[in-house]
């Protein structure tokens, strides 16, 4: 019965402490869903940073809802519960608005899920003017929001700072016409974009263009929010049920200055911009009242201006410092010895490419003499655990490019074992390799991924040759995962009811045959300068300069920008 839902809901909430008191009066009520399970969303800071917007706002009664664990999932369908809130066990259908916040493509197939175990129809059209308005946001929409735009009224691509107070005031708003006047009303705030006033042309299977009803702007483009006039993001509610359940996380900058060609977070932010250095340490000074470790978060952390002073200062008041990786050609002295200092044991670093001849295909702007001295720095202070990522399957990759990957891994692993002899203790060196993924707004968008045969085949040989090194142990990400994400990522709005059979437990080949879908002319397939893309709806790049880059790429060009 829903009874021990409601009791594992009380767990939850008992192990939280929230750093802001926040009522739960209000007229509008809204549910923030996290199409993760709860110790995934509540370790996003994104997921928090909403939050904290709506909780805050006057009038507003904000609670939570999660992917439900499986043991939980299983119950929700046994006893016919509806999904119910984190807070006060209230059924999400019983909320004016739901609000999905959501980082990662992977995550769409959750959200018919969700939607059904709350209820409610999955299509936007489908719903009456009983159920409520769901609405969505958070970094995937960001890139591509198609493939589930049918099952939002609106869905956020601006950055939450502005774009939330703005829908809120407008949800609180006297408007005329009901549902389709408040959508109509949503189209005024740049950044938010609403799926029901545009309609998709195909012809022969090609999507050909969008038809906008009047007044709704095509393509949605929003502006970057000036971070100096807001507090930075951190931490809301601390609770150790959290993949960074030690941490308070502050971040220090958003977008990546750098404008690799495979990644999507040097364009869709726009600018680089760094955070104030004191408003940060205000932050830190107050998250340091609950947690003695620091997670410093952003796409670019090594990047930032202050880095090195922003790490002193957290050492200096007793407390430890993390960041997720460092950028090979900007490592601090001052922030490495606050991570030493810090306790760590493994840095990682991200090569990406594995020849030199790849690493300037995808502009990463990083020679191997750049990467064995950030080694051999690391190494120096004895950091022998070294983490290494690296992406194959890229445009033009050849097996010689995974052979000059092999002889860096060998390099790098000698020089290791070298200091190891000398201080009597193993380091280990750990290689995470990931496929190649097309993502829209970057250069390599028009790409199409390898096929998976070739990729198996690459991975084969990666396993052969790395499992006579001692010392060196290989990771691969799950190549049919992949395959999924970079589907939901050039996808368009014909996946829609692929989403649904996949949430109702068909997996994807068997979802694709019912729908009547081939994956592969999405994955795999290099797109044509002439075509629309289906995220040309939303105008979070510049088009012609990702053009521009990626001919550059295929002509050997590296640095440009």
């Amino acid at each position: 019965m829903s009874r021990d839902i409601r009791q594992r809901h009380r767990v939850l909430l008992r192990a939280e402490t929230h750093l802001q008191a926040y009522g739960r009066v209000g007229d509008l009520s809204i549910c923030l869903v996290s199409p993760s399970r709860y110790q995934t969303g509540m370790s996003s800071l994104g997921f928090q940073t909403v939050y904290g917007l709506l909780a805050g706002s006057a009038d507003i009664r904000c609670e939570r809802a999660f992917l439900p664990e499986r043991e939980e999932l299983e119950e929700y369908r046994r006893s016919g519960t509806p999904l119910l809130s984190l807070e006060t066990s209230t059924p999400l259908a019983d909320f004016d608005v739901i609000a999905f916040s959501t980082s990662f493509e992977p995550d769409y197939l959750n959200i018919p899920l969700i939607l059904s175990l709350a209820r409610i129809p999955h299509y936007s059209h489908e719903r009456s003017h009983s159920d409520p308005l769901i609405i969505a946001g958070g970094a995937a929409f960001f890139i591509n929001p198609e493939p589930v735009a049918d099952f939002f009224d609106a869905i956020c691509i601006g950055e939450g700072e502005d774009v939330v107070p703005a829908m809120v005031a407008t949800l609180l708003s006297p408007i005329d016409n009901g549902r389709r006047g408040l959508l109509q009303a949503f189209t005024a705030i740049p950044g938010v974009y609403v799926p029901s006033l545009y309609q998709p042309r195909f012809h022969n299977g090609l999507l050909t263009g969008y038809d906008a009803e009047a007044g709704a702007p095509l393509p949605v483009t929003r502006t970057p929010v000036c971070l100096e006039q807001h507090e930075p993001s951190a931490s809301q509610i601390l609770t150790d049920n959290t993949e960074f359940g030690d941490m308070f996380l502050v971040e220090v900058s958003r977008g990546c200055p750098r404008g690799c060609r495979f990644c999507s977070s040097g364009f869709i932010y726009g600018a680089f911009r760094q955070q104030p250095f004191d408003h940060i340490v205000a932050l830190i000074d107050e998250g340091l009242t609950h947690r003695r470790k620091v997670g410093l978060v952003g796409a670019a952390v090594s990047d930032y201006a202050g880095i090195g002073r922003l790490c002193r200062y957290i050492v200096a008041k007793g407390a430890k410092v993390s960041v997720s990786s460092l950028r090979i050609d900007r490592i601090d002295s001052d922030m490495l010895e606050a991570l030493i200092a810090s306790g760590h044991k493994t840095i990682s670093l991200a090569p990406e490419g594995g020849s030199q001849r790849m690493r300037d295909t995808i502009r990463k702007n990083l020679t191997e003499a750049e990467i064995l001295d950030a080694c051999d720095m690391l190494i120096a202070h004895d950091i022998l655990n070294l983490k290494l990522y690296f992406i194959i399957g890229l445009p033009g990759e050849t097996d010689g490019d995974l052979d000059e990957m092999i002889r860096l891994i060998e390099t790098i692993r000698e020089r290791v074992i070298e200091r190891g002899r000398a201080n009597k203790r193993l380091g280990e060196i750990s290689i995470s390799v990931n496929p190649f993924i097309p993502k829209p707004f970057t250069p390599f968008q028009w790409c199409g991924m390898e096929p998976l045969p070739s990729l198996e085949r690459k991975v084969k040989q990666l396993e052969i040759r790395l499992k006579r090194l001692s010392n060196v142990k290989l990771k691969v990400e799950s190549l049919r995962e992949s395959y999924l994400q970079a589907l939901l990522s050039r996808g368009d709005r014909r996946l829609s009811p692929l989403l649904i059979e996949m949430a109702g437990g068909a997996n994807l080949k068997k979802a694709a045959k019912t729908c009547g879908i081939e994956t592969e002319s999405y994955v795999q397939r290099t797109i044509s300068a002439e075509e629309i893309l289906p995220w040309s709806i939303i105008g979070t790049a510049d088009q012609a300069m990702l053009r521009r880059e990626y001919e550059r790429a295929l002509e050997g060009e590296g640095e440009t920008l």
